[in-house]
Order: structure tokens, then C-alpha cells, then sequence
């Protein structure tokens, strides 16, 4: 079974930054679609960045585009959130997911295998 584990998270000013990471465990995940997503209390969860096996493309929420960078190091089994220029509406729990395969990264409903999450604070 896929097992993710997320870290980097934490309070942070409103301008900061903050790097995620996400390493697979028990599974390499170098096939699969990854992913961010974030959820804020009292709200639904978001999808915040997307990216196919090979790193070749990627997807973000029109709320983090130019701010976030989503990557992965496959021989590493982790994938990466590069969070700069925060604000305080990204205050979220940060939960990394991966798809059940390699294709149509961008449908969301194929992401299966979730982390725990880590939480992001940005104060004003």
C-alpha cells in the first residue's frame, strides 16, 4: 500500500516561504501521477498542483500560479511544493496525493493515496 508522508510545513509572515516535501514509503511511486492539495477549515478541499511521472507537465490553481512550483526527484521517491509569496488565505492543511497511474494527472478523481498532511500557517 502507498504511503506518503509530508513535511516542511509551519507558521510563516505573509510573504514568506515555505518548501514542502513528500516521501513515498513501502512504494515507489516514480509511475504515478502526484499531487497537492489543501484544505482550510470550514472549506472544501482544493486542489493545488499537479505533475505527470516525468516532471514534463504541470497543473496549478489559478490561486498559486507564479507563487508555487511543484516538482519531484524520482530517484528520491519525493515529491516538492516551493511555496513563495504567501499569503494568509493559503493557510491550509497540506495533504500530498498520488494518482493510481501515470495517465490524465489532471483529473483529480484518480487520486487515491493520501498523506497525513502538514498544516501552513501565514499570518498577516
Amino acid at each position: 500500500q502507498v504511503q506518503l508522508v509530508e513535511s516542511g510545513g509551519g507558521s510563516v509572515q505573509a510573504g514568506g516561504s515555505l518548501n514542502l516535501s513528500c516521501a513515498g514509503t513501502r512504494y515507489t511511486y516514480s509511475r504515478n501521477c502526484l499531487g497537492w492539495f489543501r484544505q482550510a477549515p470550514g472549506k472544501e478541499r482544493e486542489r493545488v498542483a499537479a505533475i505527470y511521472p516525468d516532471g514534463s507537465r504541470t497543473y496549478y490553481a489559478g490561486s498559486v500560479k507564479g507563487r508555487f512550483t511543484i516538482s519531484r526527484d524520482n530517484a528520491k521517491n519525493t515529491l516538492y511544493l516551493q511555496m513563495n509569496s504567501l499569503a494568509p488565505e493559503d493557510t491550509a492543511m497540506y495533504y500530498c496525493a498520488a494518482a493510481r497511474d501515470g495517465d490524465w494527472c489532471f483529473d483529480f478523481s484518480r487520486y487515491m493515496y493520501w498523506g497525513q498532511g502538514t498544516q501552513v500557517t501565514v499570518s498577516s
